[in-house]
């Protein structure tokens, strides 16, 4: 039988989510594991991805079924779940960390390669964590409940685009992390393809944006986040009661509006900051706070600092680039 996801996002929806699509805090190691071995992988704040390179194995997600993992299986774990990666043994017997001790937790991105048994690998993957952000504010995985698992093929080439991003940041060479920011981002283009004809019941989750007044109300607030936004504004703007715009911008993004905002404003904010063309009480304004009071205490929770610490330490970003670009 053919079962079919319930929702499946439209074409073009799904090509403006691709077209907004920002891929950030990429971290990416190589991992091999010998047979009968296991890999811990540690809690992320952020979701995860495993591509299978080479060999067989099993990866436990916590609180999932087992998941089948082998060449071109790409896994996406959601954040703050652990994850075990297995390499069965040639009976089947229970893996083991190396040198039958309980499994050291690894950190994806702590070192370029990670090899786990001295014998050769029966299995290896790619491990990582990342951001991926819709339209400038929208954590598109963010509401991920269970793990996505799609199977590519060897013509998709997906093994070459992650080698080559784990290359770029074991380099660590200038533009190193915007490169493979960039290359990953080719990876996650290539799953959201995805949406249009996979069956799995994943793709599902992308159907928020086929709420065309839900969409609207998100980019009005993306676009113009210095705006009085409130619930009453957004709601008649797009032609819904406030009970059901309430209750279906929730559903579609995971959140309320007002929440959404607040975020959209920080991140406009903080780009102002680092830009260090306006004052503070100038971007206060332009982030749609009309105290500096409330826009100081609300950028302090969000980002663990004040505006004029950040702006401070965004300029000694920016003013050590070029040293070091020249070493």
């Amino acid at each position: 039988m053919n079962v079919q996801p319930i929702w499946r996002i439209s074409r073009a929806d799904l090509d403006k989510l691709m077209t907004t699509l920002e891929v950030n805090h990429v971290r990416l190691s190589e991992c091999a594991l010998a047979a009968g071995t296991r890999l811990e992988v540690g809690r992320s704040e952020h979701p995860t991805i495993h591509y299978g390179f080479a060999g067989s194995g099993v990866i436990h997600v916590e609180g999932e079924p087992p998941i089948d993992i082998c060449a071109h299986t790409l896994v996406v774990v959601p954040a703050r779940r652990t994850t075990t990666i297995v390499a069965p043994g040639v009976s089947g017997a229970l893996a083991r960390s190396h040198g039958g001790e309980q499994a050291v937790i690894f950190v994806p991105g702590a070192s370029p390669r990670h090899t786990i048994g001295g014998a050769e690998p029966a299995l290896r993957v790619g491990c990582g964590s990342f951001v991926a952000l819709y339209a400038a504010g929208l954590d598109l995985f963010a509401s991920q409940a269970v793990p996505i698992v799609e199977t590519f093929d060897a013509h998709d080439q997906l093994d070459q685009v992650m080698n080559y991003a784990m290359s770029e940041l074991a380099a660590q060479e200038v533009g190193g992390g915007p490169m493979s920011a960039a290359l990953l981002k080719l990876v996650l283009l290539s799953l959201l393809r995805r949406c249009l004809i996979s069956t799995n019941p994943w793709v599902e989750r992308f159907s928020i944006l086929n709420d065309p007044p839900i969409a609207r109300a998100f980019a009005e607030m993306a676009n113009r986040p210095s705006a009085q936004h409130t619930v009453h504004s957004l709601s008649q703007s797009v032609a819904l009661s406030r009970s059901a715009f309430m209750a279906r911008f929730a559903a579609a993004v995971g959140e309320s509006p007002m929440a959404v905002l607040r975020r959209l404003r920080m991140r406009h904010a903080a780009s102002l900051l680092a830009a260090n063309a306006l004052s503070i009480d100038q971007v206060a304004m332009q982030a749609g706070y009309q105290s500096r009071s409330s826009f100081t205490r609300t950028f302090r929770r969000h980002f663990g600092t004040d505006p004029s610490e950040y702006r401070a330490e965004a300029k000694r970003i920016s003013q050590c680039e070029p040293a070091d670009s020249s070493t």
